[in-house]
C-alpha cells in the first residue's frame, strides 16, 4: 500500500479549522445531531468485544424490508470508508483491472491507487447532465476486470440512475464475471424514487452504506456492506477481524435505536432537504454565472462557473473565505476549480442563504 493524504481530507472544514468558517456548505451530510437529538441516554452497557459481524438486531435492522436479503448478508464496518477499504483491499491487487467513476468520492479511488492497481475511469461529463454512459462502460471493461465501482446517488453531483440503468450494469458486471460494488450513502436521501438495494440483484453486487450522511452521526463510524455471496462475505469478515476484529458495542446501539426510528427520521429530513435544495434552486435561477444539473439525490450539488472568475479560481476560493463561506473545490474530486461541490444539508437555512450569497459576492469581486 502508498499511502498519500487526500487533498479532499488535507483541506477538510475540520482541519482548516471550524471556527474560521461561517457558513460552512462543504459538508456532505445532514446537520451533526447529538444523542439529546435523537432522544438517546446511553445505558450501561458492557464494554466486550462486539458480534464480529454487527449485532443481530441492527443487521436485522439494516435489511428491513429487503426481499432476498438475509442477516448473514449484513456486515457491520466502521463507516462507509472503513466498508470501501475492506471491499479494495479483500479484492484487489497491484495485479487486476478496476473500472470506477469519476469524480466520485475520494477513498473509492484512493484505495486502489495505494493498492497500485490497473484503474481505468469512466469520466461523467457535466454536458451529459453526470449520466453514467452505460456503452462507455461497457467499453472500459476487459476479460481481467475484477471490480466496476459506481456511486448512486451520486457525490458530488447528487445525480441518480434509473433502476432500469442500474440493472444494466448489474447485468453487464455480470456477463463480464466482475463484480460490482455501488456506494450508496446517499440512498436513504433519495428525494423521489428509491431504488433497490444494489445487493439485492446479484451475488455479484456488494452494497455500502452508513449512518454518517441521512443521518447525521458521522462521530459513531457506523457503516456496512451487503453481499449475498457467502464466500466474500467470509472474505470480507477475515479482513474485518483483521482490521479491528469487532465493531464498538456503543456505536451499534446507537445505530439500533436510530433505525428503529428510521422512518419518522427520514420522513421528517426529506421534507427539510426537498426544501433546501429548492432554496438552491432559485438561488441558480438567479445567478448567471453558475450553471448545474439539479440533484435528484443526497445533500450535495456540483455547480460550475460558466467563466474564470476574476483573479482566477484559486483568489475565487480565498475570497470566498473572506465572505466567511467555505465550499468542496473541484480539485477534491480530481476536476477543474471552476467547479464545487456545494452541500445544503449541514447548515442551518439561514447559514445556507447567506454562504449562497458569499458565493454570489465572491465570484464577482
Amino acid at each position: 500500500m502508498r499511502y498519500e493524504r487526500m487533498p479532499i481530507e488535507v483541506e477538510s472544514p475540520e482541519e482548516i479549522g471550524y471556527n474560521r468558517i461561517r457558513y460552512n456548505l462543504s459538508e456532505s451530510s445532514i446537520t451533526d445531531q447529538r444523542l439529546s437529538d435523537l432522544g438517546l441516554v446511553l445505558p450501561d452497557i458492557p464494554l466486550v468485544y462486539n458480534e464480529h459481524r454487527g449485532s443481530e438486531p441492527l443487521r436485522n435492522l439494516i435489511i428491513d424490508g429487503v426481499v432476498g436479503l438475509s442477516t448473514a448478508d449484513v456486515l457491520v464496518t466502521e463507516g462507509a470508508a472503513g466498508a470501501l477499504f475492506i471491499v479494495s483491499t479483500a479484492l484487489l491487487s497491484a495485479k487486476d483491472h478496476l473500472v470506477v467513476v469519476r469524480p466520485n468520492y475520494a477513498t473509492n479511488i484512493e484505495t486502489p491507487r495505494a493498492i497500485g492497481c490497473d484503474i481505468s475511469f469512466l469520466d461523467l461529463s457535466f454536458d451529459q447532465e453526470f449520466r453514467l454512459d452505460i456503452s462507455a462502460l461497457r467499453a472500459l471493461l476487459r476479460p481481467e476486470t475484477r471490480v466496476i465501482s459506481i456511486t448512486c446517488p451520486h457525490n458530488p453531483t447528487g445525480v441518480m440512475l434509473s433502476e432500469a440503468e442500474l440493472k444494466q450494469i448489474v447485468d453487464l458486471a455480470s456477463e463480464n464475471g466482475s463484480f460490482l460494488v455501488v456506494d450508496e450513502t446517499y440512498r436513504d436521501l433519495s428525494m423521489d424514487a428509491v431504488m433497490p438495494l444494489a445487493a439485492s440483484l446479484g451475488p455479484h453486487v456488494i452494497s455500502v452504506s452508513s449512518l454518517s450522511k441521512a443521518y447525521g452521526v458521522p462521530g459513531i463510524r457506523l457503516g456496512w456492506l451487503i453481499t449475498s455471496n457467502p464466500k466474500l462475505q467470509e472474505l470480507f469478515l477475515a479482513a474485518k477481524e483483521q482490521i479491528s476484529i469487532c465493531g464498538s458495542v456503543l456505536h451499534e446501539w446507537i445505530g439500533e435505536r436510530i433505525l428503529m426510528n428510521r422512518t419518522a427520521i427520514l420522513d421528517a429530513r426529506l421534507k427539510e432537504m426537498r426544501c433546501r435544495r429548492q432554496t438552491v434552486e432559485d438561488w441558480m435561477h438567479s445567478e448567471d454565472l453558475l450553471e448545474w444539473v439539479r440533484p435528484s439525490g443526497g445533500v450535495v450539488c456540483f455547480p460550475r462557473m460558466r467563466e474564470t472568475p476574476p483573479g482566477g479560481t484559486e483568489v475565487f476560493y480565498k475570497r470566498l473565505m473572506d465572505h466567511g463561506t467555505y465550499v468542496g473545490p473541484g480539485h477534491w474530486f480530481e476536476m477543474p476549480d471552476t467547479y464545487f461541490r456545494l452541500g445544503y444539508g449541514w447548515s442551518s437555512a439561514s447559514e445556507l442563504e447567506s454562504g449562497l450569497q458569499g458565493i454570489s459576492q465572491a465570484l464577482r469581486s
